[in-house]
C-alpha cells in the first residue's frame, strides 16, 4: 500500500472483486485504498472511523443499503468526496439516476485497469470522467443547475419524457402513435436544439429541466 496517496474507498458486496481491485488500485501511482465496505451501511459505519475519502468507487446492487441510497448519503454528508460508479449495468435510467445523485463518472465492471486509472485521474484533475456512458458537460450542468431553458414543442416534450424510460426508439414511436422516422426527427431536432449528441444527454437535460422526475 502506498503512503499518503489520494484516498480511495471501495464499496461493493463482492469481496473477491474488492480485494482484487484494492491490489490493482494500490499499484496506481498516487492512489491508496484506505478501507473497503460490502454495502452502504458498512461504509457509513467505517467512514466515521477513517479519514474522509477523496474517491468512493461505488457499486449499485448491494444488500441492506444499495448504491442509490449510499450516493444520497454521500451527497449530503461527504460533499467533497467524489463518487465513481462501478457497475455491471449500463441501463440508461440507472446511469442518469446515479449522475443525478452526484456521481462524477460511471464505468462498467469489465473495464480494464487502465480505464479505471484514467477515470480516477480525470475525476481528481477535472472533477468528472467522461466516456460513452456520460458526458462531462452534462454532468456539470445537471449538478450545477446551469442548463439553459429552450422552447420545445408539445410532441418534443412527450418524446423527451419517453427518452428517460427503458423503451427503445421503436417502442417510443408506438407509444406516441408515430412512425420511427418521425421519432428520429424529434431526436435529431432536440440534439441540435440542446447541442447534445446522445440519448443519455437528452435524458439528463430532461431531468434537469423538470420534464422527467426520477
Amino acid at each position: 500500500m502506498q503512503n499518503q496517496g489520494i484516498k480511495v474507498v471501495l464499496v461493493d458486496d463482492h469481496e473477491l472483486l474488492r480485494n482484487g481491485l484494492a491490489r490493482i488500485i494500490d499499484r496506481f501511482e498516487s492512489y491508496q485504498v484506505i478501507f473497503e465496505a460490502g454495502n452502504g451501511k458498512e461504509f457509513i459505519e467505517s467512514v466515521a472511523e477513517n479519514e474522509t475519502p477523496d474517491i468512493i468507487l461505488l457499486d449499485i446492487s448491494m444488500p441492506e443499503m444499495d448504491g442509490f441510497e449510499t450516493a444520497k448519503w454521500i451527497k449530503k454528508n461527504l460533499p467533497y468526496s467524489r463518487i465513481l460508479v462501478l457497475s455491471m449495468s449500463d441501463n440508461e435510467s440507472t446511469v442518469l439516476r446515479m449522475i443525478n445523485l452526484g456521481a462524477r463518472g460511471y464505468i462498467l465492471k469489465d473495464s480494464k485497469p487502465a480505464i479505471l486509472k484514467e477515470a480516477f485521474d480525470n475525476i481528481i484533475q477535472k472533477g468528472y470522467y467522461s466516456n460513452d456512458l456520460v458526458n462531462s458537460r452534462m454532468i456539470y450542468e445537471v449538478q450545477h443547475g446551469t442548463l439553459r431553458k429552450i422552447a420545445i414543442s408539445q410532441r418534443e416534450e412527450e418524446f423527451l419524457q419517453l427518452v428517460c424510460s427503458d423503451l427503445t426508439y421503436k417502442e417510443i414511436a408506438d407509444k406516441m402513435n408515430a412512425s420511427p422516422r418521425t421519432v428520429d426527427n424529434y431526436r435529431d431536432n432536440l440534439f441540435v436544439k440542446f447541442d447534445i449528441k446522445s440519448r443519455v444527454g437528452l435524458a439528463l437535460f430532461a431531468i434537469k429541466q423538470g420534464y422527467y422526475h426520477i
